[in-house]
Formats: C-alpha cells, structure tokens, sequence
C-alpha cells in the first residue's frame, strides 16, 4: 500500500514519520470501508485514509484541526477557485491591528512570535477572509493557507508557549500564502468537533485509530506546557478572530491557563484508587469504542508502563500486532514480550498496537 502525501504544521504530535508503518498495518484488513481518526490533530492520518479510499471521519476537540480536516476532507471547490482569492490575499498591503500588537516584534525586539512586516498581513489576511463572507468550507481552506504561511515564517521551536530570544532564520522570511495540496474526495467524509467519549458514542466504524495526547511522565512540569490548547493557543485565536483577554509573556489565551482542564487524556494527576487519571480514561475508550478493528499509537514517553498498557488493551479485545518504530533509526520491528518500555538508552520509541474487538 502507497503512503499518500500529507501536509500539515510543525506539530508536536505529527504522525508523519509513521504513516508508512499505519499504512502497512491495516492494508490486510478485511472490510473496512469507515474509518474514525479519534484524534486527528494535524489531520495526516485523516488525509492518508481519504486519500486510501476510507469514508473517514476526522475527529477532535481543538477548532484548528477542524479546520484543517474540512479543509481536505469536506471542501469541494476546484482550486481555482481557492487559488484567486489566495492571490488577492497576498496582494493586500499590511495593517497595524490586534495581531501586530500582541505578536508582532522589529528586529530589536526578542520572544516575539513573529516579525512585525508579517504580523501586519496577518491583520490584513485575517479581517478580510471575513469581510469575503465566504461559507465554512471554503473559509477553512483560506485559514488553513493562512496557518501554514505563519508556521513557515515563526519564531519558535514549534509551539507558542515561549518564543525564541533570537530571531530565526525562516522568521526573516516574508509571509506568502499557497493553496493547500487538496486531492480528489473518493469517498463521503466527515469532520466532529467533540469529546472522543461523544463521538463513539453516537457512531460505529469498521476501524478506528486512536492517538490520545500523552502529557508528559515529568512530575515536575507544569500542565499547560503539554497541553495542546497552549501549544497552539494562537492557531485557536486565529481561527476564531476573538481577540481574547491575554495573559503571561508568551501573551497566551486565558483560556488555555494552567488551572483550566484540557483533554482527559493530558491529565498528570492520579485517582483515588491511585491510577493516572489519563489511564482510566484510556481504558473507558478502548472499552466503549464500537468497531471491528481498534489500532492505537502510543509513545514511550507517555504515562503508562508497557505491563499497564498491555493490560489495557487485553481487556479490550484480541491483540493482532504490536510493531515498535525507533525514530532515531526510523525502522519498524516486533516488540518482544521482554521489551523494555522505555530503552535503557533513552531512545524514543513509538508502538502501534492492532486489535480486534
């Protein structure tokens, strides 16, 4: 089975580099026509089951991967269309407005998100594709352009809870927005914003594919800087245009404050019985889900030991196959039963467990 080609933001969760192992793990599966990417995030693992000739369904919580997954799943419009209305964007001259104020800083100036010249299209860009009164679907794909321009042009190291002190070489860089790499839709989609509980809940696939957001095993590290709603606070207020009340250096969302709850699944703290939180709520979900076939990735550095997770996923249904991807050799292998969780060399792994329920 062919990888398709996928594209998103510099994302800390990206599944890019494991597309081909996803790929080749369900090519033998027998009837499955839909599918459910429970937690899409980017989206890549919802464009290579579209572009496989799945009816997926792109799920998650955060506006910006809903935008994203309409934008290459739902939109339907030939790119000339798209395309047009990019290059009357790019035309536009810049403004000073909310944008420039908050995230834009001059050459002198240090942990700035982004160079004033392009905080200035940004202001621009951004009110008009409202004053365009477009529909949602053909908004998301100029709001995707949009992101992706930025990300090309940022000052960080890849989210927006801190900036870099010095300026980066891609930050001098001018912004210039590109029509997305859409492809031809081949099968009917679908795009939820909701909790994953919800979904499964309401709806049955033949395969779904889960990639819960891991928090981190640090004890010691604050919540909000693992959190995907600071990571990219600014994707979310861009989306939404809210100019929202800000706080802290990195002029985060109030709404992504530490003592705000994000997902379930990024909880760092334990029950009263004394199990992570974010371990029951994983059980619960393997458990509920309604499908034939249930594939979940998960990382080495994440909260479970590999004999909680095994155990997880046993209650769950019949185990078909574990595959161990080492990024720094970025080759798959079996994981032995006697595999440590985390190498004694301290090398980043991910597994991705197949199971039939």
């Amino acid at each position: 089975m062919d990888v398709p080609k996928t594209e998103g933001i510099k994302y800390a969760g990206s599944k890019l580099k494991i597309l081909p192992f996803i790929c080749r793990m369900i090519k033998d599966l027998e009837d499955v026509r839909t599918v459910l990417d429970g937690f899409s995030g980017s989206t890549r693992v919802s464009q290579a089951f579209a572009q496989l000739g799945f009816s997926t369904t792109a799920n998650d919580i955060s506006v910006w991967s809903e935008v994203f997954a309409t934008c290459y799943l739902i939109s339907n419009k030939p790119d000339k269309f798209y395309s047009e209305i990019i290059d009357h964007l790019n035309s536009l001259e810049g403004t000073d407005g909310w944008y420039s104020e908050y995230y834009g800083g001059t050459i002198k100036d240090t942990k700035k998100p982004f160079q004033l010249k392009n905080t200035r299209k940004l202001d621009a860009i951004r009110q008009e594709i409202e004053n365009l009164n477009l529909c949602w679907e053909d908004k998301c794909v100029l709001l995707t352009s949009l992101i992706y321009a930025l990300d090309k042009v940022d000052n960080t190291l890849g989210h927006y809870v801190a900036y870099l002190s010095k300026w980066s070489p891609r930050s001098h860089k001018d912004i210039q927005l590109q029509l997305p790499n859409r492809f031809s839709l081949e099968s009917k989609n679908a795009v939820i914003r909701d909790d994953i509980f919800n979904t499964i809940e309401k709806n049955t696939y033949d395969l779904v594919y889960f990639d819960p957001p891991y928090g981190s095993n640090n004890d010691k590290m604050p919540p909000s800087r693992v959190r995907y709603n600071s990571y990219y606070h600014l994707w979310t207020t861009i989306i939404k245009n809210d100019q929202p009340e800000l706080f802290g250096k990195a002029n985060r969302r109030i709404d992504s404050k530490d003592d705000i709850s994000g997902s379930i699944f990024e909880e760092f703290r334990k029950s009263s019985t004394g199990d992570f939180i974010a371990m029951e709520a994983l059980r619960k979900l393997l458990k509920e889900t309604n499908s034939r076939y249930l594939m979940l990735s998960y990382s080495s550095g994440g909260r479970a030991t590999k004999e909680q997770l095994m155990e997880i996923i046993s209650e769950a249904g019949k185990l078909l196959e574990i595959k161990s991807i080492d990024f720094k050799k970025n080759v798959m292998s079996n994981m032995r039963s006697t595999s440590e969780w985390i190498n004694s060399d301290g090398e980043h792994n991910e597994y991705l467990f197949l199971m039939e329920k």
